[in-house]
């Protein structure tokens, strides 16, 4: 798994050191884009194989998080990042994870029956709005 987390690590610090670069001629909003699609989908992808690891497995990719928000919110490398990433509403990754795992059980039906009442598929909701029109 370090592999995977030192890989995961390389490529989005690749992608976040030109967006560092042109930050302040793209604004806030729209280095705020470009980092969802190009960090944050790769820390995204495949964690649920991140589940119950070691923290230093997956201190690597919380770095990541943090150096992407500090690049979002234009904050210096020794700036808290915390306030930051509860201002993008961004989950800690070891979070990220759990919330994976979970809503994958979730959709598997492994999950407890509270939860699986209190889930809505999107794709039933989407069917059920274009039927009663």
């Amino acid at each position: 798994m370090k592999l995977h987390t030192s890989k995961v690590t390389s490529v989005a610090f690749y992608h976040i050191r030109p967006l560092k670069k042109a930050r302040s001629i793209l604004g806030a909003e729209i280095t705020a884009s470009l980092v969802s699609a190009f960090i944050l989908n790769r820390l995204d992808y495949c964690n649920t194989v991140l589940a119950n690891l070691l923290v230093s497995t997956v201190a690597p990719l919380q770095r990541v998080q943090s150096a992407a928000a500090r690049l979002i919110k234009f904050l210096r490398p020794r700036d808290h990042v915390t306030s930051a990433l509860r201002d993008l509403h961004w989950l800690p990754i070891r979070h990220r994870v759990t919330l994976c795992v979970l809503m994958h059980q979730v959709h598997k039906c492994c999950s407890p029956s509270y939860l699986f009442d209190l889930m809505t598929a999107t794709a039933n909701t989407a069917s059920e709005a274009t039927s009663t029109c």
